[in-house]
């Protein structure tokens, strides 16, 4: 599977590997080409896994605010509610491409 942005591999990993959550692909941490994400200050909240953290996406000179998230310290419960820990597994949006 594929993470794709400005006709960019962002992440790269073995369907298998990721996860998958309310209809969103959670790729490993290791599987990110970390020269593309750059730390967020951008938080949200979900009612049941808790506080997310999140990543620009950077390729060449255009950035895509807040095209990436994870949560670092999922809320307790939730781990057990989706069936794997998906502490720190990183989904995309925002006009990122998932394809296999």
């Amino acid at each position: 599977m594929k993470a794709i942005w400005n006709d960019t591999i962002v992440a790269e990993a073995d369907k298998e590997e990721l996860i998958r959550i309310e209809g969103n692909w959670y790729f490993p941490s290791d599987s990110l080409k970390r020269e593309y994400f750059q730390d967020s200050n951008h938080h949200t909240v979900c009612h049941w896994k808790g506080e997310a953290n999140y990543y620009d996406v950077v390729v060449g000179d255009k950035k895509n605010d807040f095209g990436a998230w994870y949560y670092p310290n999922p809320m307790e419960g939730s781990i057990e509610r989706v069936g794997s820990d998906f502490t720190d597994y990183v989904a995309f949006w925002n006009g990122i491409e998932i394809t296999e």
